[in-house]
């Protein structure tokens, strides 16, 4: 249904534009999502991935600007760039240090709807995140809105990088953001994961271990038991069920994909340039049937 809809688009003189930021794009399944939600709703505005070299992105902003355009997701990898970039940044874009949406008007406002998206996508799976103790896994840019949304709603923390000075910065950040959340940090091994895991009730990966095409890859030490009956929320969402999915199912835990992640971080984005609520279930058909189609894009973070 949502593939059917994006070819009724009509561009005409009056066609509202918006778009993705990012390098590469080609695979972005965002356009077919966004572009479906808009032919459900009556609504002449169009959704475009646009290739821009990290060192293009200030010139793209700049041209995006002078077109016209009412609104921009931006991608890996220009989340933390944009910071610099735009005129204004909401609260929560600060605190995260990322910008994965443009509300473009006088200003350029800079928004993060990572963090809600992936919230309102935990509590769909069953998971109110007030008071349990969540592994993150990664230090990237979706471990920072993840570990932000986590930490604001009253979860304890814990955030493991293979490089454990980046997670460092990171808990840094996080706390300076949020006074008194419970946010620690270390590396990301087999050693750490043997004391922490047992205590754990939700983890989520935010690295691109197991991604499409490198599916055999897997974040977790294999030799380390995964908690039992803890909620696994892989951000990964091509393949539908990574090693890591499988491995945490075989030892007693519940496990999703990332793809009800992106389907809400890219819902709060068409609320907040369109002002028109946003048809959810036709957004997550949309992506299904651009995934069947041979979508390549494959993490959340990624679009």
């Amino acid at each position: 249904m949502g593939r059917d809809a994006t070819l009724k688009i009509a561009i005409t003189g009056h066609t509202s534009l918006v778009g993705l930021l990012g390098w590469p794009v080609e695979h972005s399944i965002s356009p077919p999502m966004h572009n479906a939600a808009f032919a459900s709703c009556g609504m002449d505005w169009c959704y475009l991935p646009f290739a821009v070299p990290p060192g293009a992105l200030a010139e793209a902003l700049r041209g995006a600007r002078a077109l016209g355009l009412r609104g921009l997701n931006a991608t890996v990898p220009h989340k933390q760039a944009l910071l610099s970039l735009v005129d204004a940044l909401t609260p929560e874009a600060r605190a995260i240090g990322a910008v994965n949406t443009i509300l473009m008007g006088e200003e350029l406002t800079g928004h993060n709807t990572d963090a809600a998206g992936f919230m309102r996508a935990l509590r769909g799976a069953g998971c109110e995140p007030g008071g349990i103790r969540a592994l993150v896994l990664g230090a990237g840019g979706a471990a920072r809105a993840i570990g932000y949304g986590l930490a604001q709603a009253g979860a304890y923390v814990a955030l493991l990088n293979r490089t454990p000075e980046r997670a460092a910065s990171l808990a840094a950040d996080l706390r300076a953001a949020l006074p008194g959340a419970a946010v620690e940090h270390g590396a990301l091994s087999a050693a750490l994961l043997t004391r922490l895991a047992p205590g754990a009730e939700l983890v989520v990966n935010t690295t691109s271990a197991g991604m499409w095409p490198h599916t055999v890859a897997i974040p977790w030490p294999e030799e380390v038991a995964f908690p039992h009956g803890a909620l696994l929320f892989d951000l990964i969402y091509n393949p539908a069920e990574t090693r890591l999915m499988a491995l945490a199912r075989a030892q007693g835990a519940r496990a999703e994909n990332g793809l009800m992640m992106l389907v809400h971080q890219g819902a709060e984005a068409f609320r907040l340039w369109t002002g028109v609520e946003p048809p959810v279930d036709l957004m997550e058909a949309a992506c299904r049937a651009a995934l069947r189609g041979g979508g390549d894009a494959a993490h959340s973070d990624g679009r």
